[in-house]
């Protein structure tokens, strides 16, 4: 009897609800009463409801939280009345901190306030769901555009046969692919660049991938702002950039001051490797902070013997750091890499990203000190590794917070080996 019950089969744990992955069905899908609530919200914003409505019920949640980027707030309320209605849930509540990306997902609050489901708007999966405290949905919130103006507008303006690449942010991800299909036969090349674990095509204003110098003639951003092509700029120094923005519909030639940024940010590393006393700001807004970068730089600090002190910050202002700089002599923050690149010098003290501090604490050989692969002479090179006298511009500064194949200072939850660099 115990040998037939040995050689029973053993019963094995359903996979967890977060992890289901299974069609909508075609009762949600067709419901004529959901359709006609959806119709309500903008047709070219995709916000995935009977997605979200199947993912909820087959989590059982009852309570469920929404975190909307500022811009799509205005949904917040008939996205709860529609859950509440088609989902089952019993309160669906909205969590109303700033949202400035994927990294800020509050899952951690999220569970805090009893809920049992998050819903993330408008960004992509940096925070694996398999991490997060409650089960979790990312809604990339995809939005239409008139994809045959693009297409016009990219064979007008640049001559057949030129060499393209193609990227934007994640709202125009589907619109990138469709336009590099139209005009694929046009131009001679046309590539969507990928930082994995990123979506082909997608830059963060952290993370942006970089394209092999002399493989494109030009690169068109998606955007109808900046800020995520200013990270696709930096990663890509030597390049020329257009942005189309999809809203007005016009194709301008983007700047970015590479070399007054690198100048600036070298003379912020230098200013920190003086100091004797630091501090390390571990954000607090969502997921911005990762405690594990906050491990690897106590340990590099203390390698260093550096006296430090850590602090935790939902937001940083020159103001409130302003009030702690008395006994420190230098920063770090450990939240978004743009507050140091964008706006460092506003405040009294070096403010250095995890990578400045690497450099800074003599871990990493610094840009300006290193020649880009197959750019010697050009735009990123140093009189210390070519002699061609260009001393301190335009070095491979590193936009790969969140790629998997970044360096020892990135935030990526799934690492690839750390590669060596010199």
């Amino acid at each position: 009897m115990a040998e037939e019950a040995s050689l029973a089969p053993r019963r094995v744990a359903a996979p967890p609800k977060r992890f289901v992955r299974q069609q909508v069905p075609d009762s949600i899908l067709n419901d004529p009463r959901l359709r006609a609530a959806i119709a309500r919200l903008p047709s070219n914003y995709n916000l995935e409801i009977p997605k979200t409505v199947w993912r909820i019920k087959q989590a059982g949640a009852r309570r469920v939280a929404l975190q909307l980027p500022e811009g799509l707030q205005m949904f917040a309320l008939p996205l709860c009345d529609i859950l509440e209605e088609f989902a089952a849930v019993e309160e669906c509540f909205v969590l109303g901190d700033v949202t400035y990306g994927a990294c800020c997902i509050d899952d951690l609050t999220a569970a805090a306030l009893g809920a049992d489901f998050l819903v993330h708007y408008g960004h992509s999966c940096l925070v694996p769901i398999d991490v997060t405290q409650v089960p979790s949905l990312y809604v990339f919130v995809d939005i239409q555009i008139d994809v045959e103006h693009m297409i016009e507008a990219l064979k007008f303006n640049f001559e057949a046969g030129s060499r393209l690449a193609l990227c934007g942010t994640i709202q125009f991800s589907s619109a990138i692919h469709s336009a590099r299909m139209g005009v694929v036969d046009f131009f001679s090349e046309v590539v969507v660049p990928q930082a994995k674990p990123l979506s082909a095509g997608e830059v963060l204003g952290c993370t942006a991938p970089a394209i092999s110098k002399g493989s494109v003639d030009a690169a068109v951003f998606v955007a109808d702002g900046r800020f995520h092509l200013e990270a696709f700029m930096i990663a890509n120094p030597g390049l020329k950039v257009y942005r189309y923005d999809p809203y007005t519909k016009a194709l301008s030639s983007e700047e970015y001051d590479q070399a007054g940024m690198r100048k600036a940010r070298r003379a912020a590393i230098e200013q920190a490797q003086r100091g004797k006393s630091w501090g390390v700001i571990l954000g607090t807004l969502g997921r911005q902070g990762n405690p594990q970068i906050l491990r690897h730089l106590e340990n590099r600090l203390a390698e260093r013997g550096v006296v430090y002190k850590v602090f935790l910050m939902s937001e940083m202002s020159p103001a409130k750091i302003g009030l702690l700089e008395e006994t420190i002599d230098a920063w770090i923050q450990i939240a978004c890499p743009r507050l140091s690149i964008d706006w460092g010098e506003a405040y009294g003290r070096p403010l250095l990203t995890p990578y400045e501090a690497e450099v800074a604490l003599g871990f990493t050989r610094p840009w300006w000190k290193r020649c880009s692969p197959g750019n010697e002479g050009h735009l990123d090179c140093s009189s210390s590794c070519c002699s061609c006298g260009d001393k301190d511009v335009l070095g491979d500064y590193p936009m790969d917070y969140y790629a998997r194949d970044g360096g020892p200072w990135n935030s990526v939850y799934n690492r690839k080996p750390t590669k060596a660099r010199s």
